[in-house]
């Protein structure tokens, strides 16, 4: 889960967050919780997406915006057999590491207002905006609630935020709205009025992108979180290290646009699995 503004991903790792909806403007942070209509695909019959909105014709007729070269060479922009429902803004978020930050030491809280860890605050201010990051000690810490009495103000959000502490082995890059572990290059967080919770997305643009493993994606997606200002058609992408966001920025800029598909069979292995 993350919370409050998505700010300009440039890669940097101190006091600036990698992240990227423009300057100063967006986010992706977790409204809590679930409500009855945002129940995972899962729950639905194979392959039924039902809750789904229909084409946008707004969108379906703009050109997908990808500048020469952007994307990789032979890259499908149909869709892949699945349906389109148009041109998505799209925004990066990913996962801070206290050992990367710097700076005079702040408590990070939990629901209950008691200590977890104090922490740089460089750390501080990525991870009150990210939602989700990794403490040097050992573990990992996400987003409990915000309008915290006892936790620090976010100086980018204007947001209180505590924290649960959670295992590193089930939550290693941590914690969805849904509740559920979050995976670089495979998570989204969207507007789950127009893409319910669970949702698998195919973004061509992105298919053939190097993750941090080396490999390139295939462009498939799960929308497993969400936030405040992420509205609309709009999708923002969990990258993993910041790093990752930079080398994203740079192929695929924030704001660009993204062609957002559904029901495509080159994803169909993960609708199969949920």
């Amino acid at each position: 889960m993350r919370a409050g503004l998505l700010l300009f991903c440039g890669g940097l790792w101190g006091g600036l967050v990698a992240c990227g909806e423009g300057l100063g403007s967006g986010a992706k942070w977790v409204e809590q919780p679930l409500t009855e209509d945002e129940r995972p695909v899962s729950s639905l019959p194979p392959g039924a997406n039902e809750n789904l909105p229909p084409p946008r014709a707004r969108n379906t007729s703009r050109t997908i915006g990808v500048p020469a070269g952007r994307a990789p060479e032979g890259a499908d922009r149909t869709g892949g057999g699945g349906r389109i429902l148009g041109t998505f803004r799209n925004t990066y978020y990913d996962f801070p590491r206290e050992a990367d930050h710097t700076g005079g030491a702040v408590a990070l809280m939990n629901a209950s207002c008691q200590s977890i860890a104090d922490v740089p605050r460089g750390f501080y201010e990525a991870v009150c905006v990210q939602g989700s990051g990794s403490l040097k000690r050992g573990g990992t810490v996400s987003f409990a609630k915000r309008d915290c009495a006892c936790a620090e103000v976010c100086p980018r959000t204007g947001q209180r935020i505590c924290f649960d502490a959670l295992d590193p082995k089930t939550f290693p890059w941590g914690r969805g709205a849904a509740g559920s572990p979050i995976t670089p290059m495979r998570t989204l967080a969207a507007d789950t009025s127009v893409l319910p919770m669970g949702t698998v997305v195919y973004i061509p643009e992105l298919d053939g992108s190097i993750a941090e493993q080396g490999a390139p994606t295939d462009g498939c997606f799960v929308v497993e979180d969400r936030g405040l200002r992420v509205k609309g058609d709009h999708v923002d992408i969990f990258t993993g290290h910041p790093a990752n966001t930079a080398a994203m920025n740079e192929r695929l800029p924030s704001n660009q646009g993204v062609t957002v598909v559904v029901q495509a069979p080159k994803c169909a292995h993960l609708a199969a699995a949920r």
